[in-house]
């Protein structure tokens, strides 16, 4: 279905919500929403967020929310800034305080599901902790040092690494299912 910022900013917003607090470490939530997309894979077969993931010097991100994250990208336009304000001192912080989870309309209840367990296993953790943790060839296999730069971290090794059964015809299957959805979504 093509990446969707505004789905992306939603994931973060709902952990920022669970934390209790209006901001999350930028660090933070690059780690969860990378974990929240692999333990839907591990579950469903497919990732929250329909983008392409990469291995960098502080562990495994998910390149276009990165990118919004980063400011790189139309806030704006993307209905990224309806959820999220600009980074500042580190953090994201709620666009609104009066945000709910009712109004994360881009999550199914799948995803919650998932962001819940999620937020269960890594909330308490700190982002250095999440860092370190991500590093780790025990935790995410998937990750492989880029010695200063990026490297690809193609869906079917982290499937592979999850056990998927059939993992290449399932991300086959996940590239295909995107690839109809953006051409419905251009008619």
């Amino acid at each position: 279905m093509g990446y969707n910022a505004k789905k992306a900013a939603q994931t973060i917003a709902y952990f920022t919500l669970k934390g209790g607090e209006e901001r999350l470490a930028v660090l933070k939530a690059i780690k969860l929403v990378y974990l929240a997309d692999r333990e839907s894979v591990s579950r469903h077969g497919f990732p929250i967020q329909d983008e392409s993931r990469v291995s960098m010097p502080n562990g495994p991100v998910n390149s276009q929310t990165y990118s919004h994250i980063q400011g790189e990208l139309d806030l704006a336009a993307s209905g990224w800034s309806e959820f999220l304000r600009d980074r500042e001192d580190h953090n994201l912080s709620l666009a609104r305080p009066e945000i709910t989870v009712d109004d994360l309309d881009e999550l199914s209840d799948a995803d919650i599901e998932v962001l819940d367990a999620v937020w269960a296993r890594f909330g308490g953790m700190g982002r250095f902790e999440l860092c370190d943790w991500t590093h780790s060839y025990d935790n995410v296999p998937e990750w492989e040092d880029p010695r200063g730069s990026s490297t690809p971290i193609p869906l079917e090794r982290m499937m592979s690494h999850l056990n998927v059964p059939n993992y290449r015809e399932q991300a086959q299957l996940v590239k295909d299912f995107n690839r109809v959805d953006d051409l419905l979504r251009s008619l």
